[in-house]
């Protein structure tokens, strides 16, 4: 009977419940980036969020849903910062310019950390099958916003009509995420421009005819 009551007793949050909520979920968030989530305890994220375990319990039932309410988190700010620049995206310029953002924000970096939702999919998927479904959706959604925005770009007559968007968003955003990849085992942001230009240069590949001249 308890356990029927907790979910709905912890969706009416008052507003002080929210930020504690909160806290808990960002400081688990950035904990969970640096340290990894299997090495993050649940210990660390209250005095990272200046919680108590009773204030966890009353919002989380264990760790893992603390995991799913991180997965949600990351994802919403990857693609609120994606996003407004995807979708200003409608020329090959603009797409240029999306990589040099993409790059500048791997340099602010030096390279370090990652992709936040690259990391997660790393340690997540293969054994928490929850966590991978969400993960795959929203990497869908950042392959969607790409693929919107060569779609717009082929629309202007700039690419080929027959070209197949999603396939080359996935590939694009596989070079994104190799980049983070590289990046990071290297500490050299460079290696995250090199895979975007090499991605970019086979979109490019696909300019009709009277714009490749």
């Amino acid at each position: 009977m308890v356990s029927e009551q907790q979910p709905v007793t912890r969706r009416r949050l008052t507003p002080r419940g929210a930020a504690t909520r909160g806290r808990i979920v960002a400081a688990a968030a950035e904990l969970m980036y640096v340290k990894g989530v299997a090495a993050t305890t649940i210990d660390e994220v209250l005095a990272a969020s200046a919680a108590s375990k009773s204030q966890f319990y009353q919002h989380f039932e264990d760790k893992s849903e603390l995991v799913y309410e991180v997965i949600t988190l990351q994802a919403g700010e990857v693609l609120s910062w994606q996003r407004p620049r995807l979708e200003k995206v409608d020329t090959l310029r603009g797409l240029d310019l999306w990589r040099d953002a993409m790059v500048q924000r791997c340099t602010l970096r030096r390279g370090l950390w990652g992709c936040e939702l690259g990391s997660l999919a790393a340690e997540l998927s293969d054994s928490d099958d929850r966590a991978r479904v969400a993960l795959a959706q929203h990497f869908a959604q950042w392959r969607d916003l790409i693929a919107d925005a060569l779609g717009r770009i082929r629309d202007t007559g700039v690419l080929r009509a027959d070209i197949d968007t999603t396939d080359l968003a996935t590939g694009l955003l596989a070079a994104v995420e190799g980049g983070y990849l590289l990046s990071q085992t290297a500490h050299d942001p460079r290696l995250m421009q090199s895979a975007l230009n090499l991605a970019i240069a086979q979109i490019k590949s696909y300019q009709t005819g009277a714009q490749a001249l």
